[in-house]
C-alpha cells in the first residue's frame, strides 16, 4: 500500500506543479496569479474540493502523446464563498497556454452539469489561448458543449466569468452568455479576431489592449461589466457580486439583518436643483435612500446616462435602474437601453426586486440613433420591464417625458408602486416644445412673440408639467415628500415580498433582439 500511496502522492504533486516552475515564474512576471492561487483567494479557506485532477488529454497527433500534464490545463471543482456553495473552473495558462482540448472541455461541462443539478453559481476564471490547434474539430466541439450548457444554465443559476488573461476566438462566447464579465486591466483581453487578423483583413493597426482590453470593453463596447485594477480586486468583486444574488432561480434574494429606525431623510428635500434644466448626480439621491455604502454599480463606465447596480434597502438585496441627469441629461439611447434591459432581466431571473429612479427627458434624437435601431434597442428595455414579475417600484424625481415615461417602469407596463416627488414633470414633452406646437398660432400672431411663448409655456407647465394629473388618474400611487422616500420604499417592498404573477402560458416571448 505504501508504494501505491507514494504513486498517488507523486501524481498529485505533479498536478499541483501545473506547467512547471519556469512557466509559473513567467506567469508571475506578467503580473498574473496561477490558476490555483486564484482559487485560493476566491474560496473560503480549506473549502475547495477538486474534481478531475488526474484527467489527461487523449491526443496523439503532432507528438502530443509525449507531453501530458495531470488536469490538462484547467482546475475544476467546488467550494464555498462566505459559506455558500459555488462551482468553479480555473484555466491554467502554464499548461499548453490554457488551451481548450476535448478533455479540458469535458471537465468544465461536468462542473456546469453539477451546478445546474444542485442549484449553485458557476464561476469561470478564464486564462486561455483558445482552442487547442493540435486537436482540431474536437476542441471546437468542446467549446460548443460549453456554450450549450451556458444557455441551459442561463436564468437557472448565476454565471460569472472573470477574464484573467487572453480570451480570443470562440472562447469569448461562453463569457458573453454568462451573467457578468470581469476583466483585469493591462493583463486580460477579449476579441473574436486578434490584431494580426484585423491588420490583414482591414489594414487597421491596433494593439491587443486597444482592440479588446479591459478599458475598451468597459467604456466602448460594454462587453465587460467590471474593469478591475488587478486580479485580487477582480476576485473581491466576484465575492461582492455574489452577496446580492441568490443561489438559483428558486431562491429569494438574500438579505442581511436590519432594524428599522428613523428612516426619514430630510436632506433629500433640498438635493434637487431649483432650475429643472440643471443637471445633478442621481447617485447622491440614491445614496440617501439605500443602506449606507451598499451600492455596487454595474457597467459604471458604459452608457453613463443610465446607472444600474445592486444595493440593499433595510438589509434586502435590490436592483436599481436610474436615469443620470449628469450625463446627456439622462436621455435614453441605444447603449443605455441595452445596458438597463440586460440588468433588469438578470434581476427578474433571480428574484431581485427592482427600484427605478426616473428623471428622463426622452429618447436621444438623431440619424445615428435612428439608423442604428434605437426603435428596436429601446424596445428591449420596454420588453424587459414588461415581462419582469419581481416587485417593481418607480420614483419619479423630476422629468418623465414622452415614450420614455412609459418605458421607465410606468404603472401601465406593470409597475407595482409608482411614487412621484412634487418636482415631477409628467408630460408628453417639455413645456417649451409643447407650447410651440399647441400655441403656434397665438405665438405667431402676438406682438411680442417671446413674451407670448413664455406665457404659453408657463400655462402648459402649470397644467401638465407636474405629478398631479397623473396622480388623479391613478398612474401615480402617491406624491411624496423626498424626505419620505426611504421609508415609503421599505414599506412598499415589504408589502410586495410575496408577490405572485401568473402570465399567459407560452414557450417564451420573442424579444426584439
Amino acid at each position: 500500500m505504501n508504494k501505491k500511496l507514494g504513486l498517488l502522492r507523486e501524481k498529485r504533486q505533479k498536478a499541483f506543479e501545473g506547467g512547471g516552475t519556469l512557466r509559473i515564474e513567467s506567469q508571475h512576471k506578467k503580473g498574473k496569479l496561477t490558476a490555483r492561487e486564484r482559487l485560493h483567494f476566491l474560496l473560503d479557506e480549506g473549502s475547495f474540493q477538486e474534481i478531475g485532477m488526474l484527467v489527461a488529454h487523449r491526443s496523439t497527433d503532432f507528438g502530443m502523446e509525449k507531453e501530458k500534464y495531470p488536469g490538462d490545463g484547467v482546475i475544476t471543482g467546488y467550494g464555498t464563498i462566505n459559506g455558500r456553495l459555488v462551482y468553479v473552473f480555473s484555466q491554467d495558462f502554464t499548461v499548453f497556454g490554457g488551451s481548450l482540448s476535448e478533455t479540458h472541455a469535458e471537465k468544465i461541462c461536468k462542473i456546469m452539469d453539477l451546478a445546474i443539478k444542485n442549484g449553485a453559481p458557476v464561476i469561470g476564471l478564464n486564462d486561455s489561448g483558445g482552442a487547442r490547434i493540435q486537436e482540431g474539430v474536437v476542441s471546437l466541439g468542446g467549446y460548443a458543449d460549453i456554450f450549450y450548457r451556458n444557455t441551459l444554465a442561463s436564468g437557472v443559476i448565476p454565471q460569472i466569468s472573470a477574464i484573467m488573461g487572453p480570451c480570443a476566438g470562440g472562447a469569448v462566447y461562453s463569457p458573453a452568455i454568462t451573467d457578468f464579465i470581469l476583466m483585469v486591466e493591462n493583463t486580460s483581453y477579449m476579441f473574436v479576431t486578434g490584431p494580426n487578423v484585423v491588420k490583414t483583413v482591414t489594414h487597421e493597426e491596433v494593439t491587443s489592449e486597444e482592440l479588446g482590453g479591459a478599458t475598451t470593453h468597459a467604456t466602448k463596447s460594454g462587453v465587460t461589466h467590471f474593469a478591475c485594477a488587478n486580479e485580487i480586486a477582480a476576485i473581491q468583486n466576484i465575492k461582492a457580486l455574489l452577496s446580492y444574488m441568490p443561489q438559483n432561480c428558486e431562491d429569494k434574494a438574500p438579505s442581511v439583518p436590519y432594524e428599522i429606525q428613523n428612516e426619514l431623510r430630510p436632506e433629500l428635500n433640498s438635493l434637487l436643483p431649483e432650475v429643472a434644466s440643471t443637471p445633478y448626480d442621481i447617485r447622491e439621491i440614491m445614496d440617501h435612500v439605500i443602506d449606507s455604502g451598499s451600492f455596487l454599480e454595474v457597467h459604471k463606465d458604459f452608457a453613463e446616462n443610465i446607472v444600474v447596480g445592486f444595493a440593499r434597502l433595510a438589509g434586502r438585496s435590490i436592483g436599481i435602474v436610474a436615469n443620470q441627469p449628469a450625463f446627456l441629461a439622462g436621455v435614453l439611447d441605444i447603449h443605455s437601453s441595452i445596458k438597463a434591459a440586460r440588468f433588469v432581466r438578470f434581476c427578474d431571473s433571480f428574484n431581485i426586486p427592482l427600484l427605478v429612479f426616473e428623471d428622463v427627458p426622452g429618447f436621444l434624437p438623431g440619424t445615428d440613433q435612428e439608423w442604428n435601431a434605437i426603435i428596436t434597442n429601446g424596445a428591449k428595455l420596454l420588453y424587459a420591464f414588461c415581462e419582469a414579475t419581481v416587485p417593481r417600484i418607480t420614483v419619479i424625481t423630476r422629468k418623465a417625458y414622452g415614450g420614455a415615461y412609459d418605458v421607465m417602469n410606468s404603472k401601465h407596463i406593470g409597475a407595482d408602486m409608482n411614487f412621484a416627488w412634487p418636482s415631477a414633470e409628467i408630460a408628453v414633452m417639455g413645456a417649451k416644445g409643447a407650447a410651440e406646437i399647441i400655441f403656434k398660432r397665438e405665438i405667431n400672431t402676438a406682438k411680442d412673440k417671446e413674451a407670448k411663448w413664455r406665457e404659453m409655456e408657463q400655462l402648459y407647465s402649470d397644467t401638465f408639467a407636474n405629478p398631479y394629473r397623473a396622480a388623479e388618474r391613478g398612474f401615480i400611487d402617491e406624491v411624496i415628500e423626498p424626505a419620505e422616500t426611504r421609508i415609503k420604499l421599505i414599506q412598499a417592498f415589504k408589502m410586495l415580498e410575496n408577490k405572485v404573477v401568473n402570465n399567459p402560458r407560452k414557450k417564451h416571448g420573442n424579444m426584439p433582439l
